[in-house]
């Protein structure tokens, strides 16, 4: 199987990749910085920037299955490459997509008609990240893919459990929080096996 990650050498997208060429799957990584890989013989890493589409199309040429754990970071990254990833998907014949998004942008239990980062029920201040990621949603749930977004709440560092709470479109009732391996972990399966096609997930201890 092939695979291209976007965000390979963030929290979440590297494990994503160690995953994948534990499993024997050929990888390839769109990255600016290429160092902070390790060359495997199943990795394939371009270096650039995810907003030059003929890059970008280069990394998707071929592949299974796109994974993006692309980050917001205070920039506008990761809206101006969605609509490039979609495009070169569409071109490329790849239907199935993995997005890490944000708890924010699941439906608010308290008004269903809002995001919980529009309601009561998110305790941050700054939404910018949230509102980035809202777009990404809304410009997928446009389009014909298989996609799917992993919602995670607070994202603290921490190994795999292989155990969590899901909840489709909203967050588990109460949860908190939720490691960044079991976060990689349930992406990565979610990738492979897909059971929420065309859903946010919330995902939570």
């Amino acid at each position: 199987m092939n695979i291209t990650i976007f965000g390979a050498t963030g929290r979440v997208g590297n494990e994503v990749l160690r995953r994948g060429l534990q499993d024997g799957l050929h990888v390839t990584a769109l990255v600016r910085t290429p160092s902070k890989l390790t060359p495997h013989e199943n990795l394939t890493i371009l270096e650039g920037d995810i907003r030059d589409f003929s890059l970008l199309n280069k990394a998707i040429e071929g592949a299974d299955a796109v994974f993006s754990a692309i980050g917001t970071d205070k920039t506008t990254t990761l809206t101006d490459a969605i609509p490039l990833i979609i495009e070169a998907m569409n071109k490329g014949d790849v239907k199935r997509i993995v997005t890490i998004g944000t708890a924010g942008i699941l439906q608010s239990r308290t008004n269903s008609e809002l995001y919980r980062f529009q309601s009561t029920e998110s305790k941050r201040r700054l939404t910018f990240a949230a509102e980035e990621h809202a777009k990404v949603y809304e410009q997928l749930a446009a389009t014909n893919l298989e996609w799917t977004i992993v919602c995670p709440t607070y994202l603290p560092d921490g190994e795999a459990t292989g155990e969590w709470r899901t909840e489709r479109n909203f967050l588990p009732q109460d949860g908190v929080e939720i490691s960044v391996g079991d976060t990689a972990f349930f992406a990565y399966n979610e990738l492979l096996d897909p059971q929420f096609v065309a859903s946010r997930v919330g995902i939570a201890y």
